[in-house]
């Protein structure tokens, strides 16, 4: 075997500039599909951590139907106490559940006494609410960035419906909705600061505190919409959702099936596609490594055999059996394979280290100075590493086969 590896090693040095420009190539692939998966994973990271952290949380528990209809935000597919008790008691049990917060979320018409327009109104328990989006205070514009988020008699109003009302923090304004029961009720409120928002629908939600949202709505019962959910682990979030969907089973509706849902961020948010859209961008890059690997490899074995016919017809001649010429080529492709991805992993993640040194800063919304910080699990660096050497083997088999099947006379006879 090392025999085999040494002729092998001799035959690529000599002909060290097709060898060179080959294993350039599969170090460009590689350096390219390592730093592409770091690089996205990082910013990935950032934007699900944003979404998560300041607005959704991990997941959240509704009433069958209310997702479905979610942009009404309906009053009647409200989760009753029992189902809120029975929720809680699920998420306590599960050592994976960091925290949770429970929201009254409703629509109702916002006036700063002289306009009119509609708001998203999320009534919230500040300090859990705190604990579960701990990023959501700082998309403050104007307003305390500390302390509580939101007290009673107080609403914090989206920056879109404070430019477009001219409201400022102090004033006072009126929030009026309509109860389940369809009575219309008014409450006022100071406002104690202007939220930006990321974007989509979240650009008119307003924040009050649970307490003033139940008033508001003439709640006989401590009633909420949604129960937002963080995690200890984001990892561990599909099978952390699976056991507290188990966990919530038992409760059922009037027709036998569970009368709650729960339902992960990504189900919950338009981002999602933008993650997905990564995901398949990744694929697409480890597709164009596989094709340059595959095409650089088998360019150099088709050229290594045509110009050794005669030396393989002489190595066949005096008894060389046909697999052990076989071997002679894979070893020539392995050996492109195994160092091009030794140097483009080093190359990779010296580049990967050197980002992290620099740790380049981005804005996104009102976070100013979110570092960029990629990294590549040990998985993914061992799986392309494997890829790249198992294709360069495969592109040397069909030219290795030629070669050892190879007539010695005619062989010897070419010119």
């Amino acid at each position: 075997m090392f025999d085999i590896l040494d002729i092998a090693s001799r035959n690529l040095l000599r002909y060290r500039r097709r060898s060179l420009l080959t294993l350039l190539l599969i170090v460009i692939g590689m350096v390219a599909v390592l730093l592409f998966i770091a690089i996205a994973g990082s910013f990935k990271s950032m934007m699900v951590g944003q979404i998560t952290d300041s607005i959704l949380g991990h997941s959240q528990v509704h009433r069958k139907g209310y997702v479905a209809s979610i942009d009404s935000l309906p009053l009647n597919l409200n989760m009753k106490p029992q189902m809120v008790a029975k929720t809680e008691e699920a998420l306590k049990a599960n050592p994976a559940v960091e925290t949770w917060s429970p929201r009254v979320k409703f629509g109702g018409m916002y006036s700063n006494f002289a306009e009119t327009t509609s708001i998203r109104v999320t009534g919230i328990d500040p300090a859990r609410e705190a604990a579960t989006v701990p990023m959501l205070q700082g998309r403050m514009v104007e307003g305390p960035k500390d302390g509580a988020l939101v007290e009673k008699g107080q609403i914090v109003i989206p920056l879109l419906l404070s430019r477009g009302m001219k409201t400022k923090v102090g004033d006072t304004v009126v929030v009026v909705a309509t109860n389940r029961d369809g009575s219309v009720n008014g409450k006022t409120f100071v406002v104690r600061g202007i939220l930006e928002s990321i974007s989509g629908p979240s650009g008119r939600d307003g924040y009050i505190h649970i307490d003033d949202a139940r008033e508001l709505l003439r709640m006989t019962e401590p009633e909420v919409s949604e129960i937002a959910i963080r995690l200890k682990d984001f990892s561990r979030l599909d099978p952390t959702s699976r056991q507290i969907r188990t966990a919530l089973e038992g409760l059922t509706n009037k027709e036998g099936k569970p009368a709650l849902e729960v339902h992960t961020w990504d189900q919950l948010s338009p981002f999602a596609t933008l993650a997905r859209m990564i995901d398949m961008l990744t694929l697409f890059i480890k597709i164009m490594l596989v094709s340059i690997v595959l095409v650089a490899v088998m360019n150099v074995m088709i050229m290594a055999v045509f110009e050794r016919i005669r030396e393989i017809g002489t190595i066949a001649a005096i008894g060389t059996p046909p697999s052990r010429i076989l071997s002679l080529f894979l070893a020539e492709g392995l050996m492109l394979g195994v160092v091009g991805t030794v140097t483009g992993t080093a190359l990779s993640l010296a580049a990967i280290f050197g980002i992290n040194l620099w740790s380049p800063t981005f804005a996104f919304g009102q976070q100013q100075n979110l570092v960029m910080a990629p990294t590549i699990a040990g998985g993914d660096v061992l799986t392309i590493a494997a890829m790249v050497v198992v294709v360069a083997v495969v592109a040397s088999l069909q030219p290795a086969w030629k070669a050892s099947r190879m007539d010695p006379i005619s062989a010897l006879r070419h010119v």
